[in-house]
């Protein structure tokens, strides 16, 4: 009988690339809080696990289609346009760049800590596995 690693570890491996990802994105930002006309940008976990769940078990890219033979195909990109959207700046900037540092360091540190808690339910599913394996 053969290990479902889908059905057994269950959503937690998609939100920890998911919560990977967002960080990558949140660094962007605050490496870029000083570049004027530089917009602000913000991964949606609602929209990315809905868009998982309509998936099912389905294996490939999310929904990224090309429309011209000549594009660059996204290997590698587990999440669709639809995710990555530009944040709603809450004041206005003299530069255009809607980057608030302090937003951005709160985004990046309830990130670090949903990361934290999804590398923890995984590590414990795996755990539950090399268990069972093993006959304890």
């Amino acid at each position: 009988m053969s290990i479902s690693f889908d059905k057994a570890l269950g959503i937690h491996e998609k939100a920890l690339g998911f919560r990977a990802q967002r960080a990558e994105v949140l660094a962007n930002n605050m490496a870029n809080a000083d570049t004027p006309n530089y917009k602000a940008r913000d991964l949606d976990f609602a929209s990315v696990l809905a868009q998982q769940a309509a998936k099912g078990s389905s294996t490939g890219n999310s929904g990224l289609q090309t429309t011209n033979s000549r594009h660059i195909a996204a290997e590698g990109v587990p999440m669709g346009d639809a995710a990555l959207a530009y944040r709603i700046p809450t004041a206005p900037s003299i530069d255009q760049n809607t980057v608030d540092a302090q937003v951005e360091q709160a985004n990046y540190a309830e990130n670090a800590v949903a990361f934290q808690t999804s590398f923890t339910l995984l590590n414990s599913k795996f755990k539950g596995l090399i268990s069972a394996l093993r006959g304890e």
